[in-house]
């Protein structure tokens, strides 16, 4: 049920044509009162709309952009500098799930001189770690998630 609300929040935000950018566990909420059993999606000062209606085009493809987000959580793609999309969201959310399940990252804690080292760093372990790898121990589902 957490899951499927998660996944429905973001598919909501994308139906309105934004992406979020900053997926994280931080930006999910637990109701109170009559909502305990709602989650909500907050913290939407790096959202980007994906699509002019006016024009009837989505954003283009761009590279070289910088790491909008929070590193951890972030899809490879992001960590490349290509311009995010819908599916980037989603990846970040694999990312939350795996943390909610284990507990921890295979990338937290690691060391650099300075950010942007660090940032490579995260982006080389989450492009060297399979798949299978990142979701041993859990349900099938997670792996079908991510690919």
């Amino acid at each position: 049920m957490l899951v499927d609300q998660m996944i429905l929040r973001i598919e909501c935000f994308h139906r309105k044509f934004y992406l979020h950018r900053d997926i994280k566990p931080d930006n999910f909420l637990v109701g109170i009162n009559k909502d305990s059993t709602k989650i909500f999606l907050i913290d939407f000062g790096l959202a980007k709309k994906f699509y002019d209606h006016r024009l009837h085009k989505h954003i283009s493809y761009k590279e070289g952009k910088s790491l909008t987000g929070t590193p951890r959580y972030v899809s490879i793609s992001t960590h490349l500098g290509i311009e995010q999309s819908r599916r980037d969201d989603m990846e970040a959310l694999a990312y939350v799930l795996i943390y909610f399940n284990r507990g921890t990252l295979p990338w937290q804690g690691i060391k650099a001189i300075n950010k942007r080292q660090k940032y490579e760093k995260i982006c080389e372990l989450k492009m060297s770690i399979t798949i299978t790898n990142l979701c041993a121990g859990f349900s099938p589902e997670f792996a079908m998630y991510l690919n």
